[in-house]
């Protein structure tokens, strides 16, 4: 009879630790809650604080600039920089934009902004980068200027001029380059030796303002 009225108990006893251990163990779904921030972050856009500026590039007529004003979409656009060197955005009218880095313009920007909108955050990026050119003179098929965008090499400023001239000295062409002082150098450039692998000859990376001479 003992052996009887004990079992019962022992039973209860596992089912209540059964039901305790159900509400100690983490549920799945709440695992699946708190991974879900930790990944939306990542991908997430940094606020405007915290982006990198760039304080490096000189902006040039023809550029063509983002500017983003954080929660502003109607002020935000895509500008292109005229020939002036200025950009017109609304409320403020024209700003000058050539010869400033895109912080400085960020800053000139929020500045304005300011008498329009409380604690204004203004983001300028480069999209596209027309400023900065080259020249290509002589006996290539289409001589002129072109963007070093298009063409950041003088094997690439070649194929954008459409190649050479029959009697072009493909041996002999060169580069004139701007030096600091104000002065100007010249690089030796050997494109057939480039083209059959021979003493390693570089393709030369250009420089703005650079002038390819194909003789």
């Amino acid at each position: 009879m003992k052996r009887r009225a004990n079992h019962p108990i022992s039973l209860g006893f596992v089912l209540i630790l059964f039901i305790a251990s159900l509400f100690t163990s983490t549920p799945l779904y709440s695992q699946a809650t708190n991974e879900g921030p930790a990944a939306n972050t990542a991908e997430s856009p940094a606020l405007p604080g915290s982006r990198p500026h760039d304080n490096t590039f000189i902006i040039g007529n023809n550029d063509v600039l983002s500017i983003n004003v954080w929660k502003e979409p109607d002020l935000s656009r895509e500008s292109h920089v005229r020939s002036d060197g200025k950009i017109t955005l609304p409320l403020i009218g024209e700003v000058q934009a050539a010869g400033l880095t895109p912080l400085q313009l960020e800053q000139e920007l929020t500045t304005k902004l300011r008498d329009y909108i409380t604690k204004p955050e203004v983001a300028v990026m480069v999209e596209q980068i027309n400023s900065e050119k080259f020249n290509i003179l002589g006996q290539v098929m289409k001589p002129g200027s072109y963007s070093l965008t298009l063409a950041p090499t003088i094997v690439d400023a070649i194929a954008i001029a459409d190649g050479f001239r029959d009697f072009a000295k493909q041996k002999s062409i060169y580069i004139l380059r701007h030096t600091a002082g104000g002065g100007e150098t010249r690089i030796a450039f050997n494109y057939k030796t480039f083209i059959k692998g021979k003493n390693q000859q570089p393709n030369v990376k250009l420089e703005p303002h650079d002038t390819i001479i194909v003789p």
